[in-house]
């Protein structure tokens, strides 16, 4: 049962996968922030033991096909060896992953951020949106939108 799990998921398949399970969760987030299926689901510990599972799969998979895990610290080395780093699928899907795992976090973060200062829903979703695209970008428009709701500015909370 192992070899046919292990034969099925290829990395095509687990990209696929990871982009379309992640889906629902930032939906429940965007629609449903305050809602038990959000606190439940999303901004608890189960999408994070999901994406650590596949985590551990990708590795797993990179180890037996003789992966070069000492090449990764490369990637401090120069832009030209991060980008042949990208040029490996495994290294790209364990990076894919890092990626989605963080943008959720911060997004279930965001959600729990915004009920102390009862931020509204209709207001919520633009960062939360931004964030599942573009990361970064989305935490400085909810920090923006979370001053004027706080009516203060603290860089460190």
């Amino acid at each position: 049962m192992i070899e046919q799990i292990f034969t099925y998921f290829t990395i095509e398949t687990l990209y696929m996968w990871i982009n379309l399970g992640v889906l629902p969760f930032w939906l429940i987030l965007i629609f449903f922030p305050q809602s038990y299926l959000s606190r439940f689901f999303v901004t608890s510990i189960f999408p994070f033991i999901i994406l650590s599972g596949v985590y551990i799969f990708i590795l797993y998979k990179s180890f037996l096909f003789g992966y070069d895990f000492d090449g990764n610290f490369n990637l401090y080395l120069g832009l030209n060896e991060l980008s042949r780093l990208f040029e490996d699928s495994l290294y790209l899907m364990i990076f894919w992953t890092h990626f989605i795992a963080i943008n959720l976090f911060v997004g279930g973060w965001i959600v729990k951020d915004s009920q102390k200062f009862s931020i509204n829903k209709i207001l919520l979703s633009i960062p939360l949106i931004i964030t599942y695209l573009i990361g970064p970008l989305g935490i400085f428009i909810y920090w923006i939108i979370r001053i004027f709701y706080a009516k203060r500015i603290n860089l460190y909370e």
